[in-house]
């Protein structure tokens, strides 16, 4: 049995919190959606790649209202995808199975606000005792450039909000260097999402391309549209 005497420590109340999860799981989900899961054994088939931050916050499968199965999760802090010149490694080797194997035909990547990396990128010297941090954030550092070249006037909020946004059109491009992506964008085989998820308000605003900002969504009569005119706010 799982008790004070044989856990110990700052971490024994989170660690009850999930055994009780877990046993509520095994005794009470399981059962009720057996059918279900008997359908996962044999298979999977997501409908998306969702390649998000490690944030404790994101929850994605909330968040999209999806269930296990539907979303093929990547996650990373800051929502990364090293470019293919770079870096070759668990990004891409999960894309490539998903993509090759699964035959996911939509990829997302969801930046979202309040985002600790993003701030460590615009603070270097806060990262001083992580150094894994630093150099895994040199994979954004094409987010720092361009909001040195082009935001140097504005302040803290607006700037942090700015990155969040630029950071996900960044690994956007750095998605469409490996090659198994680029073969398939050539097919017009499969297509790239940039998503912002705005903590505050529990709105995702998603990149329009044609307005070049990032859009809320709304249902209208003719179904699901971005808003124009409506765009990412860039403080809080």
């Amino acid at each position: 049995m799982l008790t004070s005497d044989t856990i110990t420590g700052k971490g024994y109340d989170s660690v009850l919190k999930l055994m009780h999860g877990l046993h509520h799981f095994e005794k009470e989900v399981h059962p009720i959606n057996q059918d279900f899961f008997a359908r996962l054994v044999k298979k999977q088939s997501p409908d998306a790649i969702f390649i998000t931050c490690s944030d404790a916050r994101i929850d994605p499968n909330l968040l999209t209202g999806t269930a296990p199965g539907e979303l093929f999760i990547i996650r990373n802090a800051g929502n990364i995808v090293p470019a293919y010149q770079e870096h070759v490694g668990g990004e891409a080797a999960s894309i490539e199975y998903a993509v090759s194997v699964l035959g996911v035909k939509d990829i997302i990547i969801c930046g979202h606000s309040q985002c600790g990396a993003i701030r460590g990128l615009l603070n270097p010297d806060s990262l001083a005792d992580m150094p894994s941090v630093s150099q895994w954030l040199k994979h954004a550092e094409r987010t720092k450039r361009i909001l040195s070249e082009n935001y140097k006037d504005q302040d803290a909020d607006c700037v942090h909000n700015i990155a969040v946004q630029e950071n996900v059109l960044v690994q956007m491009e750095n998605l469409r260097t490996l090659p198994c992506i680029s073969r398939q964008l050539w097919k017009r085989e499969i297509e790239i999402h940039g998503w912002v998820y705005e903590i505050e308000s529990g709105r995702v605003y998603i990149y329009d391309p044609v307005d070049e900002e990032f859009l809320p969504i709304t249902l209208g009569s003719n179904g699901y549209e971005l808003v124009s005119g409506d765009g990412l706010p860039t403080t809080v």
